[in-house]
């Protein structure tokens, strides 16, 4: 087993199968209790991500999709941030998803994001996703009514039929060469209000806190509910979840980093091969160039 593969594999979810989102530690390391070391080994792989990530570029058939969904405070940016920081950023691409426009309201619930999926080559990323579909507009499904789906569309089988619209998409995307890879930070309701208060307390992140954070905390449980439903009937084995530990900010990055690397991995990424006849027309351009001054 990798490395990547130790810090990866015991928080990927296949099959939704059996799943209860109250068996994963938010607080859990794996044993690993040095931030130390862990900033080291993520030091590491951000470095075999960054030569992979250019093969990636160079071979120009394979893409990658990185979904993140989280409650606020779990960390999404910073993972971001610091698991993507050594990526050339001519082939990575990130998009974030807020409240829709007027205009994505005018369209389906995939629209806004689909136009967003990565070209071949390219490293896409999802901050939020076409999931907040069946989170946050499930938490509060007032929300629908902006949506302007017919009436005789919102019957009580609409999440299910979402969660299937959602399974299509992914297995058509993964038939296209697109390895997408879904991240849920879970962060514990203790470890959130501590990051709150952080916030508030702190001037140089009172930017970060919005009245709007408080009032989605007092919808958890059902968030929970939410998220739980939705990684059992969305995981699978070409679009897993990752059920992420996020109460240790240095330890969700590196498993982030890890899931990343052994994606890659599995595409058995190679430089393009050079055919004899483009290799005879580079070995005459040399001795072309080592003529001349």
């Amino acid at each position: 087993m990798s490395w990547a593969n130790k810090f990866s594999k015991p928080y990927r979810i296949e099959s939704g199968k059996g799943f209860r989102l109250k068996d994963f530690n938010p607080d859990d390391t794996s044993h690993l209790h040095s931030e130390e070391h862990a900033k080291k080994l993520l030091e590491n792989s951000i470095q075999e991500m960054a030569e992979l990530q250019d093969k990636l570029y160079a071979q120009d058939r394979w893409s990658v999709l990185l979904v993140f969904q989280a409650m606020d405070a779990a960390g999404k940016d910073g993972a971001i941030k610091h698991v993507m920081s050594g990526l050339n950023p001519q082939g990575c691409q990130v998009y974030s998803f807020k409240a829709p426009s007027a205009e994505e309201l005018d369209h389906d619930f995939l629209w806004r994001t689909t136009r967003c999926v990565p070209q071949r080559g390219r490293i896409g990323i999802f901050n939020r996703s076409y999931y907040e579909e069946v989170l946050v507009v499930r938490v509060h499904p007032e929300i629908l009514s902006h949506e302007r789906v017919p009436e005789e569309l919102l019957g009580k089988n609409l999440w299910e039929d979402r969660f299937e619209d959602i399974r299509n998409f992914e297995r058509y995307l993964s038939r296209n060469g697109v390895a997408v890879r879904k991240f849920f930070l879970n962060v514990s309701k203790k470890e959130q209000k501590r990051r709150f208060l952080q916030r508030l307390e702190n001037p140089e992140k009172n930017w970060k806190f919005s009245a709007a954070d408080v009032r989605e905390r007092e919808c958890w449980d059902d968030y929970m509910e939410a998220y739980e439903e939705m990684i059992v009937a969305t995981s699978s084995k070409h679009a897993p979840w990752y059920v992420v530990p996020a109460d240790n900010k240095w330890y969700t990055r590196l498993v982030v980093a890890a899931a990343v690397v052994d994606t890659l991995k599995d595409l058995k990424l190679a430089y393009p091969t050079v055919s004899p006849e483009l290799r005879k027309q580079l070995q005459a351009a040399k001795a072309q160039l080592e003529r001349k001054r």
